[in-house]
């Protein structure tokens, strides 16, 4: 029988859903994402972050979470589609606006593909990162180092993780970020459910 494994999400939500504005949606996706087997063992506080990028529409409310589950990461990423599914996302534009983004950021010290593949990703410009969406899972999430919007939300429940191929943990990476990239990440609450 597979392990248990942690694995971090991050939840992102600027159009809401039939359950309500988008902080209600990201809450009510976690419990969807508890019926679907993942089980919730801390959720960050949900924050009012700017939307990415700039101008493409109203500003997001973010949140990460850490779940356990003996799930592939594929599995675990089918899951992860099927609740966006059930909230109304629709996969039109990328980087477009959403009832409900979730990403799979990482899980334990795993790299998916390989190292050299994660590291090209991850590598990518802006411009090319607007372009082009892998055809596989990429893990850890390839722009999870540069993203405030996550890594802020992902301090309050994960800060000691460690990026298995960058050594750097949340709260490094984190703190590498621009000082204004991180005050536009604020809290709109407290932990959520």
């Amino acid at each position: 029988m597979p392990k248990e494994q942690e694995i971090l999400i991050a939840l992102g939500s600027n159009l809401g859903s039939e359950i309500g504005h988008s902080a209600a949606t990201l809450k009510a996706a976690l419990a969807a994402l508890h019926r679907r087997g993942l089980a919730l063992r801390r959720c960050s506080r949900i924050y009012k972050t700017p939307c990415f990028p700039a101008g493409a529409g109203p500003d997001y409310a973010n949140a990460c979470a850490v779940l356990h589950s003996a799930e592939t990461p594929a599995g675990v990423l089918d899951l992860l589609h099927a609740t966006e599914a059930e909230f109304g996302r629709q996969r039109i534009t990328r980087w477009g606006s959403r009832t409900l983004d979730l990403d799979l950021i990482g899980i334990g010290e795993i790299v998916l593909p390989d190292a050299t593949t994660q590291a090209a990703w991850r590598a990518l410009d802006v411009a090319e990162q607007a372009q082009r969406a892998p055809a596989e899972l990429i893990l850890p999430h390839p722009r999870l180092q540069d993203r405030a919007f996550v890594l802020v939300p992902l301090c309050d429940v994960a800060a000691g993780w460690r990026h298995p191929l960058l050594g750097r943990s949340v709260a490094e990476m984190c703190g590498a970020l621009p000082a204004a990239d991180r005050a536009a990440v604020v809290p709109l609450q407290d932990a959520a459910p």
